[in-house]
């Protein structure tokens, strides 16, 4: 007899204003399953896992949890509101019985103390807090939407590690192959507002998706054959025949209904890039090149040769250096030893991470054509810009609509179609696979894998890195990078792990600014021609600081090696990881202000 399903969604069915979102949708999951819930951006997953989550009421259907099983869910956009601080909130999404000590553990592992207040979060601190919150209790169930957002490589490999020894079942939302086919089991597609199970993890999904759309077309093809032999039938048979044959005058309307409501496949996105004219050979070869910020290596002694047509990849842990080694390849930041030598003849266009360029009040058509004429020339050939954002599946009713609009796959989709219209043979692509549906995905690869130019990317995406990089950097620490032959896989297999760095979250926007740090960058209207007292004081004292607080961070993490400690005095040990992650968040600060500081007086006596 087989098991009952933990959680059960039958029939559901959902309206979004003229548009039927959902269409008769299941989703089954048993005790300890691993569902993979896939589908283009816009299809209504995030719906369906509010649905299942409890959160929204379906126009109609039947949604049923076991009596007595828990249930915890990972918005895209978590609310922390109402809580003094981090810690406080994970444990609000706790239970009497449940280990108090998970939520501190959870918290530390993704780089958090818990005694951050809400309010002063970034995005990605948020997130982090919002994954604790959902994991600590061990719930039955855990519905996931893109929990890998915001993470760092180290952080989604420890996620990925920590998923998979939970007993939880777990449903997942995600663009990372990977971090998918690594833990998924079965997978439940969404299309056109109905459901497809497969009873394979996502690893067999691509396959068997492609063989049901095939299907679908053929059998397309079939209905439209049949419909031209009855409207044939109709118009050249023997009359008296016709009026007698009723029933089948009949078949030939409903067939053509049938017809008329079959719904297409959502279309494809045309990736194309405006190339710009060949440069040489040679694009960088950059010999010992260092750059310090301070007493801190950003870069040490690296060596590296580019050549047209490489594919570069960039990984390591958030705070790593990547963007600053990007600078120093491509000429923007002078290194401090060494020297970078560029090719003949580049012309480079970027994709930041944080999509920058693209402002709030922007339009579509500003967004691509810069406000310009309406007409962009893509590899030679004029092109209306309407038609071009076509290509990237949006509709000539959106050209007028503000980018503070757009869902983030919409902006995502937006921000590649501005970097890729501008004429290159050196794209520089950071994070450029964020808030991107599998399909489109796949597109962008293939545009990459035919562009003539030469492809700088940095990303945490294992698969997207395998099937696009020639060849990969890896931050070590330190400041030391090292480049192995072909994608992530390769690299591994090379160095015999993963990325390992510290997971805690280096970026300027993650931890609390100082008045120090708040007051670093100079008013333009008023440039600073020296440093402060105090900016130097910084200076010369944070480096003592950040080794005090190395020492101590290591010497609490050996007290926490201790494996009897939990045992003896469960307390204690709360307590002395409670010290660990205040010192852990200490440090980043002190870091944080210490590169910004180092940064302006370098400004400074560079003017």
């Amino acid at each position: 007899m087989a098991a009952a399903p933990i959680l059960l969604l039958n029939a559901i069915s959902l309206r979004l204003g003229s548009t039927d979102l959902l269409e008769n949708a299941e989703l089954s999951v048993l005790a300890g399953e691993k569902v993979a819930l896939v589908g283009r951006n816009g299809s209504g997953k995030s719906t369906l896992l509010k649905i299942a989550a409890g959160e929204i009421e379906p126009d109609g259907g039947r949604r049923f949890l076991q009596p007595g099983a828990t249930i915890r869910y990972l918005p895209q956009e978590p609310d922390l509101t109402g809580f003094a601080t981090a810690l406080a909130y994970v444990e609000g999404g706790m239970q009497a019985g449940d280990d108090a000590y998970r939520a501190t553990y959870l918290l530390n592992a993704l780089g958090l103390s818990g005694t951050e207040e809400p309010s002063r979060l970034s995005g990605g601190e948020a997130r982090r807090a919002a994954l604790a919150r959902v994991l600590a209790p061990e719930p039955d169930v855990i519905l996931l939407d893109e929990p890998t957002n915001h993470l760092d490589l180290p952080a989604i490999e420890w996620l990925e590690a920590e998923l998979a020894g939970l007993r939880s079942a777990l449903v997942i939302i995600s663009h990372d192959r990977r971090f998918l086919a690594d833990l998924t089991r079965s997978t439940v597609w969404l299309d056109r507002g109905v459901t497809r199970r497969l009873d394979r993890g996502f690893a067999g999904f691509e396959a068997w998706r492609d063989q049901v759309l095939e299907e679908e077309e053929t059998a397309r093809h079939k209905l439209d054959r049949q419909i031209v032999r009855e409207e044939h039938w109709l118009t050249y048979g023997v009359t008296a025949r016709r009026k007698r044959n009723v029933r089948r005058l009949e078949g030939l309307h409903t067939l053509r209904q049938e017809r008329r409501e079959l719904k297409r496949a959502v279309g494809d996105v045309r990736i194309s890039v405006a190339e710009g004219e060949t440069s040489g050979k040679l694009v960088v070869e950059a010999r010992d090149i260092s750059k310090r910020f301070g007493e801190r290596p950003i870069v040490a002694d690296f060596s590296t040769r580019v050549i047209r047509g490489d594919r570069l990849g960039i990984i390591g842990a958030n705070g790593a250096g990547k963007t600053t080694l990007i600078k120093l390849l491509t000429g923007e930041l002078a290194p401090d030893s060494g020297r970078v030598k560029l090719g003949a003849n580049l012309e480079l266009a970027s994709l930041d991470q944080r999509r920058a360029t693209l402002t709030a009040d922007m339009t579509l058509k500003e967004a691509v054509t810069g406000g310009g004429s309406d007409t962009l020339v893509i590899n030679g050939v004029p092109k209306h810009f309407m038609g071009y954002l076509k290509d990237f599946l949006f509709s000539p009713e959106q050209a007028g609509t503000a980018v503070g609009k757009l869902s983030g796959g919409e902006r995502g989709r937006l921000a590649l179609a501005r970097a890729l219209a501008l004429p290159s043979n050196v794209l520089v692509l950071d994070e450029p696979t964020n808030d991107l549906d599998l399909e489109t995905l796949d597109l962008l690869q293939e545009m990459l894998a035919d562009y003539p130019g030469t492809v700088i990317v940095v990303s945490h995406d294992r698969d997207f890195l395998d099937r696009v990089a020639t060849s990969v950097i890896v931050a070590e620490g330190q400041g030391r990078w090292t480049e192995y032959a072909g994608g992530y896989s390769d690299m591994v297999s090379q160095r015999g792990f993963g990325v390992t760095a510290p997971v805690a979250e280096k970026a300027r926007a993650a931890a609390p600014r100082t008045a120090a740090a708040s007051s670093a960058a100079p008013s333009p209207a008023a440039p600073r021609q020296k440093l402060s007292f105090k900016h130097k004081h910084a200076l010369e004292t944070l480096p003592a600081e950040m080794a005090r607080l190395e020492q101590l961070i290591a010497r609490l993490n050996n007290q926490l090696a201790d494996a009897e400690f939990y045992a003896r005095s469960p307390a204690a040990f709360a307590e002395t990881s409670q010290k660990l992650g205040t010192a852990q968040a200490a440090l980043s600060r002190a870091e944080d202000e210490w590169l910004e500081l180092e940064a302006l007086r370098e400004e400074l006596e560079g003017s």
